[in-house]
């Protein structure tokens, strides 16, 4: 297909051989506690497409190391080596939460000496308030309704080296920023960026937040399947909120199922949709590596950048 032209297109069970490693490096119930409300990712998925998937991020993590010693030569000075930053883009329900926590879990015991993080851009989400006051709280997880200032400057300061740096911390039950709240990232040597905005052109500044990525990652898969996983998962979030005042869904909780469920179709057909078609989707071509999974949320076949 042409959207894949500069891709190596490998499926499954060749890409599983391209490393062997028999012994998944966590349990099925760490796996269960990790894994998004309806992702049914499995250990076979772990050890097929995730560990090898760790060995070609450790390859371009030992690069990242060589052109920074290089660099240091040629300056004729020693250079520290900056974190490797690892960026997860793809649509809203398609997984990116389950591939950013394990990707932690497998990167920290792979390189077990250095310190991995992870963090996600709905913590640079604006506020709730700020979108209301500017009638954007139907464009929320648009890119306008991003502080990428913010968190341009985040990446800069992670990426020089800055020993403490602060950012916001988003809550997906209240829907919306916690106020009072900060998440610490602390001079990580492997940070992952997880959000639906990190391969986006930027809107006004003059870098993109990929410019900061030193491998990225795009989940992909169908629309009408990101869309049957949307509905699931929002009601499953129905099924847990409905007791829970605070929680965003408690709202639409207490509306007959069938009401409910045409509320998330609105929701996406009016944004979701709009918001992959027009400014997730696009960014696909950016990735160094694209995950690709069938109806049953199964990764089936892995696209490589050729160059």
């Amino acid at each position: 297909m042409e959207e894949y032209l500069n891709y190596h297109k490998i499926s499954r069970n060749d890409w599983q051989s391209l490393y062997e490693n028999s012994i998944p490096p966590l349990t099925e119930e760490e796996l269960n506690e990790i894994k998004s409300l309806n992702d049914s990712i499995s250990l076979k998925d772990v050890q097929e497409v995730y560990v090898p998937l760790v060995h070609l991020i450790r390859i371009y993590h030992k690069a990242q190391e060589s052109l920074t010693m290089s660099k240091g030569l040629f300056l004729r000075k020693l250079l520290p080596t900056p974190p490797f930053i690892l960026g997860i883009s793809g649509s809203v329900a398609v997984g990116k939460s389950t591939t950013a926590r394990l990707l932690q879990i497998l990167l920290s015991r792979t390189f077990k000496r250095l310190h991995v993080e992870l963090i996600t851009t709905d913590g640079f989400l604006y506020p709730t308030d700020y979108l209301l006051e500017r009638d954007m709280l139907q464009r929320k997880g648009f890119p306008e309704s991003y502080d990428m200032e913010r968190l341009i400057r985040f990446l800069s300061e992670v990426k020089s080296g800055k020993e403490e740096v602060s950012s916001p911390v988003y809550s997906h039950e209240i829907y919306d920023i916690v106020k009072g709240e900060e998440n610490i990232t602390n001079r990580p040597d492997i940070l992952i960026v997880e959000g639906i905005n990190v391969l986006q052109l930027p809107q006004n500044q003059r870098i993109y937040v990929s410019d900061f990525f030193d491998f990225s990652i795009y989940v992909d898969a169908s629309e009408e399947n990101i869309k049957k996983w949307y509905k699931e998962r929002f009601e499953a979030l129905l099924d847990s909120a409905f007791q829970d005042s605070t929680n965003y869904y408690y709202a639409f909780a207490q509306l007959p199922r069938k009401q409910a469920l045409e509320e998330a179709d609105k929701v996406w057909n009016k944004i979701n949709k709009v918001n992959l078609e027009q400014y997730i989707l696009p960014t696909r071509q950016r990735a160094d590596v694209i995950l690709h999974k069938n109806d049953g949320h199964e990764l089936d076949t892995i696209y490589l950048r050729k160059y």
